[in-house]
């Protein structure tokens, strides 16, 4: 009942008619559709992360990556943003957003990688569909169907065959577990305060708008405490992470718009599928992998299990 009532507050609100009228949320398909672009979106900005920070430090790298994304969306401010929604009293809640995402959840997760290396991080940072689906049912009271529920363990195997290469030695400490957890809970956390705050004020770009900007903040007054040298426009490593800010930030757009529309338990799982994407684009853009059994496997496991997602209504 909660999730229908929910529904029905959208239905309701102005601001929803007009997302509906653009096309966003007219077709039942669309949350689906935005999800997978957003996998994508964020499977090549994690391409250009990895050319860029060949040249300079990851904390810069996603100051860079940050500013980038905020610049974007300021920058269609004046066609996208009304007056009256800083006058909503849900701006308190993208502003948090803005306080763990993408800032304190990227670094987590490479403090994650350094601790635990790339495989056991990866793998268990592969959890964030399976806490994206239990806060929508916990927090914003959606139905778990059996479509939700056995798509996300398959988008999850799937996930953990590309990221486990095995012969892992265990040379760190126990807490280190929790980075890489932590990360993938505050990036669920963020999706569902996310969801909950355009039951209000459904603008998917007001979100992004908000919380870009306040994570820039912090990432500029956490450079600014480092005392580290900010890379021009000509480093080649800045040009790399100036896309990467753009990929990530049209990725935000559509993940926020998928879930104006849809479920955080049929979204989330889907937008899980972008180490998938990430993969793929290594084979066929960047050269950077061949197939291999184990792609194949992953993709037997991710495909039918965004299709049973997918098709849980």
């Amino acid at each position: 009942m909660p999730a229908q009532s929910g529904v029905g507050l959208r239905k309701l609100s102005p601001a929803y008619g007009s997302l509906a009228r653009m096309g966003i949320c007219a077709n039942a398909a669309m949350p689906v559709v935005l999800a997978l672009g957003a996998a994508f979106l964020f499977a090549l900005g994690i391409q250009f992360t990895r050319k860029g920070l060949r040249y300079i430090d990851s904390r810069t790298g996603t100051l860079v990556s940050i500013g980038t994304a905020t610049l974007l969306y300021w920058a269609v401010s004046p066609w996208l943003l009304q007056r009256h929604y800083w006058l909503t009293p849900v701006i308190a809640l993208f502003a948090a957003i803005g306080l763990f995402r993408p800032f304190l959840s990227s670094n987590l997760s490479m403090a994650g990688t350094r601790y635990l290396g790339a495989t056991i991080s990866s793998t268990l940072a592969s959890a964030a569909p399976v806490f994206g689906v239990a806060l929508g049912v916990l927090m914003l009271g959606e139905l778990l169907g059996l479509g939700v529920a056995f798509g996300t363990a398959a988008i999850v195997a799937g996930v953990v065959v590309l990221s486990w290469r095995g012969d892992v030695s265990r040379a760190w400490p126990w807490w280190a577990l929790m980075l890489p957890i932590g990360a993938a809970c505050l990036r669920s956390v963020a999706q569902a305060f996310a969801k909950l705050g355009m039951e209000s004020l459904p603008s998917p770009y007001f979100v992004g708008l908000v919380g870009y900007s306040v994570s820039f903040l912090v990432a500029a007054a956490d450079h600014r405490w480092r005392g580290a040298a900010l890379c021009t426009v000509f480093n080649r490593g800045c040009g790399w992470l100036v896309l990467t800010g753009a990929s990530y930030g049209l990725a935000i757009l559509s993940l926020n718009s998928a879930l104006s529309c849809g479920r955080l338990s049929v979204v989330a799982p889907i937008v899980a599928c972008a180490p998938l994407f990430t993969l793929l684009l290594g084979i066929s853009l960047f050269r950077e992998r061949a197939i291999t059994g184990r792609v194949v496997l992953a993709v037997l496991l991710v495909v039918p299990g965004v299709v049973l997602v997918s098709m849980d209504r």
